[in-house]
């Protein structure tokens, strides 16, 4: 029967892929909504963080709102202030021109509000309302339909709330409250009317971006998230968080019974890796958990919030089922930073940590190649093939699952977008959004009843890999990072003479994973990012992974008198890690701080 399934799985993981629609080909005029059909992109945004105190030319050191100082038209990079509004202008013109009619939908992760980080000018609940609006208002200006004055969208958008978006900063009380109340106001064109009467309850609900297809679900991790204080994790019925995870438990299954598949979304990304830990532990290990049961459903788990670029695999063993039925946590003493109190040393820290969990993953032994392993390996060879597989959960890597975590559009270091391209294979002429959206969709309640703890069924036995761990429709293949070098737009040339009209902004391509040399990904399943994990934390690259031309000369060289048994060894520098912490840093850092970064153990 396994050998049957492997083979079911492969048909579908070599389905062809059908030919995306090419950037660049406008929408027909006339009836924009029946007009349109599936791309197989979408945008995701994150960490806007509006700020419309900032003066260009004043200091950083004063969060760009007085002095005199190098901040930019468009942001002052490598800070920590806000966001002007000519950068979100800038963005969303950007966004209008040159991917509007090229996406099917938006994920926006949230923290559109700056941070408190003035004292002589300290938040207020209106400019927090105030900034939200203005990003909601940008969203329906670009996406709404030509020529309709009702303001209907023609593709969905699907927000979350993130940590700034509220008051006190990190504290979200459970709900109804105040924020609950807001963001359904702002968000009414957002969220199916069906599901705001629960989105007043709690902050969460779906949206069904592709009818009967896929949904794209906003959790509000405010109730996950370690340092919001006024919940307590997710494992008493009493806790917002324990609801939220049941909710979301309830709604899986519901897509699960529908044929549907869902990703995931919010703010505070599940960080859990050297003292980082952004969630408590409890609701990690449900999120975990509903990660592992429901894997044919679950296509992916998009975040922001850390403002660095880099992806997080959870780890099924991790799950220890009495952390989240007991009273008692397994890991003690979790660090409550946000993302105020991380420094570019933490973030390092951090990354570095992350590094040394994968140097701990399970090594594939030397027989085994990019595509699969060779057809005339020896016997031991297979048996260590066997074991290996048996420890990655099988030949998909189900052991684990992915969280992908975008940087940010406030300047932390560029501002960035980030435009994900998904199997679109058999639903090129699938109903739309905008044709289906009156059209209510179902939001299965969940009972109140104290129930005993119940872990959900996992996928059948005779099912296939879900699209998260092989190729098939709605497999996300490959995202492309643009950023936007504001060190070099500033220093053009070009740039107009009155400080008051901003510098026009270029997002650029800064890398594409399906066509990267470095990355070499072909597609963004767990499996692919297994692999790619296992060559970033190689101590010793393999030749191809070897940075050209780079020994790692802080070796103790060897004494002329060699101790027997011992021999010299090249140490060279491992040019995926390095493109690695790069990108983590959108390209801001420059050689010589990447080489001390990298050097880092």
């Amino acid at each position: 029967m396994r050998f049957l399934l492997c083979l079911l799985a492969a048909a579908v993981a070599a389905s062809p892929v059908t030919v995306q629609q090419p950037f660049g080909e406008q929408v027909e005029k006339g009836d924009e909504a029946a007009s349109r059909r599936l791309h197989g992109r979408f945008l995701h945004i994150t960490d806007v963080h509006l700020d419309r105190f900032y003066q260009p030319g004043s200091s950083p050191s004063k969060a760009c709102h007085r002095g005199k100082g190098k901040a930019g038209y468009l942001g002052a990079a490598g800070s920590d202030c806000d966001s002007p509004y000519a950068l979100v202008n800038e963005t969303f013109d950007w966004i209008e021109k040159n991917l509007k009619d090229q996406i099917d939908f938006v994920v926006w992760t949230g923290d559109s509000a700056r941070h408190d980080n003035d004292e002589r000018i300290p938040r207020t609940e209106s400019q927090i309302e105030e900034f939200n609006q203005v990003l909601v208002d940008k969203f329906v200006e670009v996406f709404r339909a030509r020529n309709d004055p009702t303001g209907n969208l023609l593709i969905p958008i699907v927000p979350t709330i993130g940590n700034n978006d509220v008051m006190p900063h990190n504290i979200f009380t459970k709900g109804p409250n105040v924020w609950t109340k807001k963001f359904a106001k702002m968000w009414k064109k957002f969220i199916p009317e069906e599901q705001r009467h629960t989105f007043v309850e709690g902050g969460w609900f779906w949206s069904e971006v592709i009818p009967d297809k896929l949904a794209v679900v906003s959790l509000n991790t405010m109730y996950f998230f370690d340092s919001n204080h006024a919940v307590d994790g997710c494992k008493a019925k009493s806790e917002p968080g324990y609801q939220h995870m049941e909710w979301l438990r309830v709604q899986l299954q519901l897509m699960r019974e529908r044929g549907m598949k869902a990703i995931l979304m919010g703010h505070v990304p599940p960080a859990r890796s050297g003292d980082k830990r952004s969630w408590d532990e409890s609701c990690w290990q449900k999120y975990a958990l509903w990660l592992r049961q429901y894997r044919d459903v679950v296509v992916g788990s998009l975040y922001g919030h850390m403002n660095i670029d880099h992806f997080i695999l959870q780890d099924m063993h991790d799950i220890t089922i009495a952390d989240v039925m007991d009273e008692t946590s397994g890991l003690q003493d979790p660090s409550h930073d946000d993302d105020n109190d991380l420094t570019a040393q933490s973030r390092t820290s951090y990354l570095a940590s992350l590094r040394d969990d994968w140097s701990r993953m399970p090594s594939p032994p030397p027989p085994i190649l990019e595509d699969g392993w060779a057809e005339n390996s020896p016997i031991d060879a297979q048996d260590k093939k066997k074991k290996f597989m048996k420890q990655i959960g099988g030949p998909w890597a189900e052991r684990y699952a992915v969280s992908l975590v975008s940087p940010s559009v406030v300047p932390n270091y560029y501002p960035t977008l980030r435009v994900f391209e998904y199997n679109i294979t058999g639903l090129e002429d699938s109903l739309t959004w905008a044709l289906a959206r009156n059209r209510s969709q179902p939001d299965a309640v969940v009972s109140k009843k104290k129930n005993k703890f119940k872990i959900p069924e996992p996928p059948s036995p005779a099912a296939p890999p879900g699209p998260a761990y092989s190729n098939q429709p709605l497999t996300l293949l490959g995202y492309t990072q643009y950023y936007a070098n504001l060190t070099r737009l500033e220093a053009d040339k070009s740039k107009p003479d009155n400080p008051r009209k901003p510098v026009p902004i270029e997002f650029e391509v800064e890398y594409h994973t399906r066509g990267d040399d470095i990355y070499r990904m072909k597609d963004l399943t767990v499996r692919s990012f297994f692999k790619l994990a296992t060559r970033i934390a190689k101590k010793e690259p393999d030749k191809a992974d070897r940075l050209d031309g780079s020994i790692d000369t802080t070796k103790k060289k060897k004494k002329k008198k060699k101790k027997k048994g011992k021999s010299g060894k090249t140490h060279y520098k491992n040019k995926v890690w390095h493109a690695f912490l790069n990108r983590a840093f959108v390209g801001f850092l420059d050689d010589d701080d990447l080489d001390e970064i990298a050097s880092i153990d």
